[in-house]
């Protein structure tokens, strides 16, 4: 049978855009020394993949090695990456994807190793071009156990954190793969920038769902168009993926994101509820009031 794509492991100039990626990823800092690894789909049952133990940086196209959809070793002087099961877990279930970029960067990371989800509905850009990015639980890396985390997530996303370890996107290229990563990474380091000066605020609900409706427009995909008891803004939509600790904000003010209004499923606004204030609250507050009268 014909493959799908013409057999591409000889074929010098898709290892020398792998090399390039490589550059890309470690001149923005995403992999110190031998971190991450990158991979390409060039036939039904080939895959060109980078070497372990070799900095991404400074990689040649002889270094690129290939491996078959099991992960069997098929041509490369070097050894190909142990984290590649992972690449070949995300091709068997996306069809679609062609591309897969693992790496470690750090503003990305900071929020898989707090376990923090990625708050949504306040960069118009990453709401288009993302949407919800899911928290795989942690394993070690390197087998089949560690390529698995990701499986229940696949569905309507093309990036992925991977908790206390870094991140993966993937796409339909290289280069799309490599996009999805520095856009999260630049998204993170917005939010931490923003956490320094007070809490982000999030866009309203017209104005987020202006933006779904772009994106369901221009033809992206997100997990909300396909998932009827999601919350618009409230890191939802991968819950059932989840068999234990689903991830819950605490360092940035989650959703409900519109002022007075708590939210239901997929952003529909209930009734107005005034905040609540503790009664200690008040009683201490009105104590350190009399107190500095006192002493006036």
């Amino acid at each position: 049978m014909a493959n799908k794509w013409n057999s591409g492991i000889n074929d010098r100039a898709l290892k020398e855009e792998i090399c390039e990626i490589g550059r890309r990823v470690y001149d923005k800092g995403f992999a110190a020394a031998n971190d991450g690894n990158i991979s390409i789909r060039v036939g039904e049952n080939e895959v060109l993949c980078t070497p372990t133990m070799i900095c991404k940086g400074f990689m040649k196209p002889d270094d690129i090695c290939a491996v078959d959809m099991e992960g069997n070793q098929i041509a490369g002087k070097r050894k190909r990456t142990s984290e590649v099961l992972l690449h070949l877990a995300i091709m068997k279930h996306r069809p679609d994807v062609k591309s897969v970029v693992h790496c470690h960067p750090p503003h990305a990371t900071a929020f898989a190793v707090a376990g923090e989800p990625i708050p949504q509905c306040i960069l118009p850009e990453v709401e288009v071009f993302m949407g919800e990015v899911p928290i795989a639980p942690y394993e070690t890396p390197g087998d089949q156990r560690f390529a698995s985390t990701v499986v229940p997530f696949l569905k309507a996303t093309n990036t992925i954190i991977l908790k206390n370890h870094g991140t993966v996107s993937f796409g339909k290229s290289l280069e799309d793969a490599y996009w999805k990563t520095e856009i999260l990474d630049a998204y993170c380091r917005i939010l931490l920038l923003a956490k320094q000066i007070g809490q982000p605020m999030y866009l309203s609900e017209e104005k987020s769902r202006e933006l779904l409706d772009l994106k369901k427009k221009w033809g992206f995909d997100d997990p909300r168009f396909h998932n009827e008891n999601c919350d618009l803004c409230g890191n939802s939509a991968f819950r059932e993926g989840y068999k234990e600790n689903i991830p819950v904000q605490r360092a940035f003010e989650p959703a409900p994101d519109y002022p007075g209004y708590l939210q239901k499923p997929c952003g529909e606004p209930c009734e107005q509820k005034p905040a609540e204030v503790s009664e200690d609250l008040v009683r201490m507050i009105t104590q350190q009031v009399m107190g500095a009268l006192g002493k006036a």
